[in-house]
């Protein structure tokens, strides 16, 4: 695989706006590009900035195992060139212990320098020199290929993670973490040619194609997440009965083999991920439960996808940003017509990237007030995070390991950021009449824990 197509996009807007800004940044980056690569930094410029995510706060260390993964019965629907669908996932776990094992780095050295000199610039337009940042020495926390500790049952809940449009897979590693660390085996997917960037074992780069027609492109790239999920499904049960799926042989983490519970499997996504979840779900009825974190149901036409019109019968949660416009009309239309559980919440304050690493690293970069505004609203970062880790924890926890779910139930005065949005009625309103959703909160009505 080559660097054929390198991409760009931006960060904290609605869809519409991020596929006119990726066709734009697409159209102009051929120029701009050769000479941000040959600018060199003043033999004066500061080392380069070292970045820190949150350190997880469950009972277990996490360790961490990349894979390889090739699609023989498909090929790349992106490119005519590949004769086979190839992807990179990363499967974090909790570790037994640490000892003697390398922190797994944030991005791998081209990949980190593709992301520096281009994803984060004109995808998520953060106004960085190039060459100030060490995306590669971003600490993760995690150990590389650390032995697997047991589940509580035994085996580990799976739950797969889908990133937003633009975003590389390791964008969401604080939250993903936090699972890991809380007992999950969490795995996640960068969709390749879609990515902005996906090294390869050989040290290969995949970046983003061109988008072309903004409602084509989504269309194509959720059919081609969700045959993404539905295969990495099936190569993780080769892994759990004693096969190693990695292409290239790799070997794998001491106790993962045998360590995975596929009968108890759920899905998150951010923004086109999260949407992702839903339609995967949709497909597959081995996700038994999911989470969208700001993520359209609708169309770039405006229309609904199919989960929207018909909802879905298995639990899924809608976690979104304050101030919400463009999820409104999908999310809707999801609720009224779902027989199964769900629940909609808004983290108040937030920006659409507050449930990603921006919200932990976007801080550390000291950029202008507006600039990171735009992206992460104005809650505190801590509360953010911590917020988020709480309720995605508390989902899947009841619903992939039965626990109480008492977190999902209405307001927590522990958590006053979250607010609870009322189930929609008939006619798709919110269930208040046709003045819109209505939002509860612990300002307003405490309760839970």
């Amino acid at each position: 695989m080559t660097d054929d197509h390198p991409r760009g996009r931006r960060r904290g807007v609605g869809l519409r706006t991020l596929l006119a800004c990726a066709v734009a940044a697409f159209c102009t980056l051929a120029a701009s590009l050769p000479a941000a690569a040959t600018t060199g930094a003043p033999s004066t410029a500061p080392p380069p900035r070292r970045l820190a995510l949150p350190s997880p706060t469950g009972p277990h260390p996490v360790g961490e195992v990349s894979l390889h993964l090739v699609d023989t019965a498909r090929p790349d629907p992106w490119q005519q060139g590949p004769p086979h669908r190839e992807l990179m996932v990363s499967v974090f776990y909790p570790a037994a212990h640490t000892t003697g094992r390398p922190q797994a780095p944030y991005m791998l050295p081209a990949a980190a320098a593709h992301f520096d000199r281009v994803t984060a610039d004109d995808y998520l337009q953060l106004g960085l020199p190039t060459g100030r940042t060490d995306w590669a020495g971003v600490a993760t926390h995690v150990a590389l290929g650390a032995p697997v500790t047991p589940g509580r049952r035994g085996r580990l809940p799976v739950v797969l993670y889908s990133p937003g449009l633009g975003e590389p897979r390791t964008w969401g590693t604080t939250l993903v973490t936090e699972l890991a660390g809380r007992g999950y085996a969490v795995v996640t997917v960068d969709h390749t040619y879609e990515s902005p960037e996906v090294q390869f074992p050989d040290g290969s780069l995949a970046t983003m194609v061109p988008p072309g027609d903004p409602d084509a492109f989504i269309r194509k790239s959720l059919a081609v997440r969700v045959a993404d999920i539905r295969f990495v499904l099936d190569r993780l049960r080769l892994l759990d009965d004693g096969h190693d799926p990695d292409a290239d042989g790799q070997r794998l983490p001491k106790g993962l083999t045998g360590a995975l519970d596929l009968s108890r499997v759920g899905m998150f996504g951010h923004s086109m991920g999260g949407s992702a979840a839903a339609l995967a779900m949709d497909a597959d009825h081995r996700i038994i439960a999911g989470i969208d974190m700001d993520g359209n149901l609708t169309y770039v036409d405006g229309s609904p996808m199919p989960v929207a019109r018909h909802g879905l019968d298995r639990p899924f949660l809608l976690l979104g940003k304050d101030g919400e416009t463009d999820t409104g009309p999908g999310w809707q239309a999801f609720r009224a017509h779902t027989p199964g559980w769900t629940r909609q919440l808004t983290l108040r304050d937030s920006g659409h990237a507050s449930t990603t690493d921006a919200e932990a690293l976007l801080p550390q970069l000291h950029l202008p007030p507006s600039v990171q505004a735009a992206a992460l609203g104005t809650l505190d970062p801590v509360t953010a995070i911590r917020t988020s880790e709480a309720y995605v924890a508390a989902y899947f926890d009841h619903w992939l390991r039965g626990g109480s779910g008492r977190l999902l139930e209405g307001p927590s005065p522990r958590y006053p950021a979250m607010e609870f949005v009322d189930r929609p009625g008939p006619c798709g309103c919110g269930g208040t009449g046709c003045g819109g959703p209505s939002r509860r909160s612990a300002r307003r009505a405490p309760a839970g824990p």
